[in-house]
């Protein structure tokens, strides 16, 4: 059975006055689906999301919830619910009356109320602080009331934007784990998530959708998006620290295109075969991870130790190589004993080379 439409977006732009913001976009989120923007800032995810809560008006295109257009639907009667990066709660209201007031404006009677409430403070373990203040609450305490008032609405779809920003670490994490248990108690409920960390959205996301100046680079499941980049700009967008890009020469062009990296060294990347890239320059990208030290006999890039973080997990090293616009970034297991200044030789499997062309297109997974 084929899993039904939750949201429809349908060439949707927007524009103030002749500064076009968003150009066109197309996306279909299933029913029930947790769907993450993520994009650089000024890349119109928030731009978006304000425009499905009805929050901003649509220059043209369609947008439908569960079928119905709702391009020209009030804010409040799109069976939407939206959870802010500001808590935005009442001071002077208790938490139980926080998130029992839309349902009182709209007239609900008091048994369904207080069942709602119930039944949300207890996923959201608020249960023993119903009768407390926001002021007598942690700020996770009061981001939690804040998605409790969303779930007691029962919405179609659910919003989140950036909620986490403004909680310290330790609280990001432990509410996202929260967050992922009401996205498994909520199947039905459709989730769209801004956020501008990708901790975030390769946790929590089904599919992540990559906006830059206004249009979608990429959708598709966080580890496709990891693995299979459709160009450069998602390459170097999804992952932290970022991919490592630098230029390469073409050797042979063909099914099995042979390339030669900055020290000479040589290897074959099965490519799409209809690609044309005689003359063009080409950038080869690994990320971080999928580097290991080598020798300087059969290493593939070389470079001189810049910076070292020595997290102990993990070892960032930060090299200084002549044939990179920017430093290589090297993330090696454990904890490495180098120095600042040691060259270091590395090399990395093929199956893990990303290859793109002269205008940022990944010639691998296009």
């Amino acid at each position: 059975m084929t899993q039904s439409i939750g949201l429809s977006l349908k060439n949707i732009k927007k524009s103030y006055g002749k500064t076009q913001v968003l150009h066109g976009i197309d996306l279909e989120i299933k029913l029930g689906e947790f769907v993450v923007f993520v994009g650089p800032s000024g890349c119109g995810k928030s731009t978006l999301l304000r425009m499905i809560a009805g929050l901003e008006d649509i220059t043209s295109g369609d947008l439908c919830i569960e079928g119905a257009n709702v391009n020209n639907i009030p804010s409040a009667m799109r069976g939407i619910a939206m959870v802010f990066q500001t808590y935005a709660l009442y001071p002077h209201m208790t938490v139980y009356d926080n998130m029992a007031f839309a349902m009182r404006i709209a007239k609900e009677d008091k048994k369904t109320i207080d069942e709602r409430v119930t039944t949300a403070a207890e996923m959201l373990q608020l249960t023993e602080y119903l009768h407390r203040l926001p002021k007598a609450l942690s700020g996770g305490q009061r981001q939690r009331v804040a998605i409790g008032r969303a779930i007691v609405r029962n919405p179609k779809v659910f919003l989140f934007d950036e909620p986490l920003s403004n909680l310290d670490a330790s609280l990001r994490v432990k509410t996202r784990i929260e967050i992922a248990n009401l996205k498994e108690t909520m199947q039905q409920t459709t989730m769209i998530y801004v956020t501008h960390d990708q901790v975030e959205a390769m946790t929590l996301a089904d599919r992540i959708v990559v906006l830059s100046a206004g249009k979608i680079e990429q959708v598709g499941t966080p580890l496709e998006l990891y693995s299979k980049p459709k160009n450069l700009f998602v390459a170097q967008f999804i992952g932290s620290p970022a991919m490592n890009v630098f230029p390469v020469e073409l050797v042979k062009a063909g099914e099995t295109t042979q390339i030669k990296t900055p020290n000479g060294h040589q290897f074959t990347i099965p490519i799409n075969s209809s690609a044309d890239i005689e003359g063009q320059d080409l950038t080869v990208g690994v990320r971080p991870e999928d580097f290991r030290l080598a020798d300087e006999s059969n290493c593939m890039l070389s470079g001189k130790i810049i910076f070292i973080e020595s997290l102990g997990e993990v070892t960032l090293l930060h090299l200084n190589c002549s044939d990179s616009k920017e430093p290589l970034v090297v993330k090696l297991p454990g904890i490495i004993s180098k120095n600042k200044g040691e060259m270091i030789y590395l090399k990395t499997d093929e199956q893990k080379t990303h290859l793109f062309n002269q205008d940022g297109l990944s010639l691998l997974y296009s």
